[in-house]
């Protein structure tokens, strides 16, 4: 298997989703679905959440510890990482989908095959430039600025001052329909998102 076989996987997952009435509605139902999903996929695979690099022998310094998805046999290791944001805080967020990307560039470096990052969203501000700010943070996801190199922490006091990016990657986001409901008495309701996956 490679990086590119999980992203079509993945992006399977999404209509499939779709077209079995599975809701998702955070971040970890994404996580879990997606999990299940890829089991079935990938047979001779274990598939894992929330598993500590170190798990893997991997004891030096990474720029998270947890592993979303790992996928896994005796040859072969893959990491997903997953983001859903719901609540907005573009900045902190966009932030976190470029520290995905340095964490699996590490894994990589440590003994991983390779993995994919994955942000799905359902606010257009995510990744639209309409009338929205496309310098800084914003550009790698709102223009489609190449993600690479030094990328300055917009919150200076929130998580690491800058992250180092080494490869060269872009967000390239992908439309879908997502269900979701506010609450158990209301009707399950179709959702236009977007979702991109970069494959490292």
């Amino acid at each position: 298997m490679t990086s590119q076989d999980l992203s079509v996987y993945i992006s399977d997952f999404f209509s499939y989703a779709y077209s079995h009435k599975i809701e998702l509605y955070n971040e970890y139902s994404l996580q879990h679905e997606l999990g299940i999903f890829l089991r079935n996929q990938c047979p001779n695979y274990s598939v894992q959440f929330e598993r500590n690099t170190s798990f893997f022998g991997i004891n030096t310094a990474t720029v998270k510890q947890e592993i979303d998805i790992a996928v896994f046999d005796k040859n072969e290791k893959f990491a997903i990482e997953l983001k859903f944001p719901r609540n907005g805080a573009y900045p902190r967020r966009m932030f976190q989908f470029v520290e995905d990307i340095c964490f699996i560039e590490q894994l990589k470096h440590n003994g991983f095959t390779g993995g994919c990052t994955v942000v799905l969203v359902d606010d257009p501000k995510f990744y639209s430039n309409q009338g929205l700010n496309t310098t800084g943070i914003y550009g790698y996801f709102r223009k489609k600025k190449p993600i690479t190199g030094v990328i300055n922490n917009p919150l200076q006091n929130n998580g690491p001052t800058q992250l180092i990016v080494n490869g060269s990657y872009k967000a390239i986001w992908s439309p879908t329909d997502i269900l979701l409901r506010n609450n158990v008495a209301d009707p399950i309701t179709s959702v236009s998102a977007k979702y991109y996956i970069i494959e490292i």
